[in-house]
C-alpha cells in the first residue's frame, strides 16, 4: 500500500474512533491497531493526534458537500429538498454526523473552533450559492441538518421501524430517507 492508500485507510478509521471517543478521548494506538500499523506510522503521516483529527473532520466535511453535489445531479429542479434527502441518507454513514457533533464539542480548541467555522462557512456559502435561496430558508436547512447530527447521536433510524416519533422525526414518513451512497461509496452500506 503506498503511503498516500495507507493515509486514506488511517482516516477512515480516525472518524471511527474520534466518532466515539472525540478529540481528547480518541487514541492513536487504537487507530494503528485498526489499520494494522505503528503507531509511528500514524504519527508520520499527520504529526499529532489533533491533526489527525482535523484532517477526519475535514474529510467529513468534505463528504458532505460531495453528497449535496451528487444530489443536484440527481434532482436539479428542488435543490434544497435533493440536498435535504441526501443529508437524511448520511445517517446510513452514522459515524461521520457523529464525528461533526465532537468536533463540535472541542471547538474549545483554538484550532478546532477556527476549522469548524471555516468548514460552516464554506458549506453554508455552497448551499446559500447553488441554491439560490435567501438567508432564512438556508438557515432552515441547516437548522434540519443539525436536528439529523442529534438524530444520528440518538441513533433514531436504528429504532425508527418500531418508534413513529423517530420516523417522523426523521422525515420517514414523508419519503426523505431514501439510502444516498457516498460517490466514493456505491453500496451504500454503513461503514
Amino acid at each position: 500500500m503506498s503511503a498516500e492508500e495507507r493515509r486514506e485507510v488511517v482516516l477512515d478509521a480516525a472518524i471511527v474512533e474520534f466518532a466515539t471517543y472525540g478529540l481528547h478521548g480518541g487514541s492513536t494506538e487504537r487507530i494503528a491497531e485498526r489499520v494494522g500499523i505503528s503507531q509511528p506510522y500514524v504519527f508520520r503521516l499527520f504529526g499529532t493526534k489533533k491533526r489527525l483529527f482535523l484532517a477526519a473532520v475535514d474529510r467529513v466535511c468534505d463528504r458532505i458537500l460531495e453528497t449535496w453535489e451528487a444530489a443536484l445531479e440527481d434532482d436539479p429542479e428542488d435543490k434544497l429538498l435533493a440536498m435535504g434527502r441526501a443529508y437524511v441518507g448520511l445517517m446510513f454513514r452514522r459515524e461521520e454526523l457523529l464525528l461533526l457533533l465532537q468536533a463540535f464539542a472541542a471547538s474549545k480548541d483554538p484550532d478546532v473552533l477556527r476549522m469548524g467555522r471555516e468548514r460552516m462557512e464554506q458549506m453554508f456559502g455552497y448551499v446559500s450559492r447553488v441554491t439560490g435561496e435567501d438567508n432564512r430558508r438556508v438557515q432552515e436547512f441547516f437548522a434540519q441538518g443539525m436536528l439529523l447530527n442529534v438524530a444520528a447521536g440518538l441513533d433514531l433510524h436504528g429504532i425508527s421501524h418500531q418508534k413513529r416519533w423517530a420516523r417522523e422525526f426523521l422525515g420517514l414518513e414523508k419519503g426523505w430517507a431514501e439510502p444516498t451512497p457516498h460517490p466514493n461509496d456505491p453500496a451504500g452500506a454503513p461503514p
